[in-house]
């Protein structure tokens, strides 16, 4: 089941500090076997932030976005999230994104177990020197995702795909494709569909960019979409999120059920505002 929430629908805080943060089986000592020394160190979540850098955002914007991510990172209610979890500790890695071939990794992966651990990532993302780049590839970025849980050291309960961005897919392979070939292997996609600004021709934005997030974009178990249409919001929008995802839960009030049927909004129209516009 996946789900769409708006900021401020739920009361998230509370519900990862409490004692119904969502917790998953404990491992049955008897499972454990002689080798288990060579297994790879346990984490909650393997989380990959998949952050669009395209020119439709302008220069507050990515700034904001930073900020939003560093700050929630480092916020008590996020540190009492990761503490309640299995193993109170999540793997993390953050690139940047636009065209199909333009990702930028910058935190490879690392594990946030605590205080230190997440200052020290907070303090990287803050650092990197904001870049923007041309075109906007949804499908890249879920493509270029996959391979990272493979490379990542540690083992999470769960593998998720964090996507945010203010438009929808036009450039690379059809991203329907990407996200279908990362749910078979079990990948959880997430959204954060950022729609501060009136939809325009000039930067490829559309009406209902949430709806395109939760009918083209996410998918798996407990898949959801928290969408920003306050600039204010922008930063309780990203806490919101890593918050959820690292109790592992789905919003306690979902305002809307994803439509199990006909995409709202079509899952090509990005691609066709581009051959509209450029004629290619």
């Amino acid at each position: 089941m996946r789900w769409y929430i708006s900021v401020g629908a739920v009361l998230v805080a509370g519900a990862v500090a409490g004692s119904d943060v969502a917790s998953f089986a404990a491992p049955n000592p008897r499972t454990q076997v002689s080798d288990a020394k060579d297994k790879p160190p346990a984490v909650d979540v393997e989380l990959i932030l998949a952050v669009d850098v395209s020119y439709s955002m302008d220069m507050d914007e990515l700034a904001v976005q930073r900020e939003g991510y560093a700050q929630a990172i480092v916020s008590k209610e996020f540190l009492q999230a990761l503490k309640a979890g299995q193993t109170g500790k999540i793997a993390v890695t953050y690139f940047e994104w636009a065209a199909s071939n333009d990702q930028k990794i910058i935190i490879p992966w690392r594990v946030i177990d605590g205080p230190e651990t997440a200052d020290a990532v907070a303090e990287e993302i803050l650092k990197t020197p904001i870049r923007r780049a041309s075109r906007t590839s949804i499908s890249g970025a879920i493509n270029f995702a996959m391979p990272l849980f493979e490379e990542n050291p540690y083992h999470g309960l769960r593998r998720v795909i964090d996507i945010s961005g203010d438009g929808p897919n036009n450039n690379g392979g059809p991203v329907l494709v990407a996200r279908d070939a990362a749910l078979e292997k079990g990948i959880t996609i997430n959204g954060l569909p950022i729609m501060v600004k009136e939809p325009s021709y000039s930067t490829m934005d559309i009406e209902n960019l949430d709806f395109y997030y939760e009918d083209c974009v996410i998918g798996g178990p407990g898949s959801f979409v928290v969408s920003i249409k306050d600039r204010d919001k922008f930063k309780e929008a990203i806490r919101t999120k890593l918050l959820l995802e690292v109790a592992g839960r789905t919003p306690e009030r979902p305002v809307v059920p994803v439509a199990e049927k006909e995409p709202r909004v079509s899952c090509l129209i990005g691609e066709k505002i581009w051959q509209d516009r450029w004629g290619r």
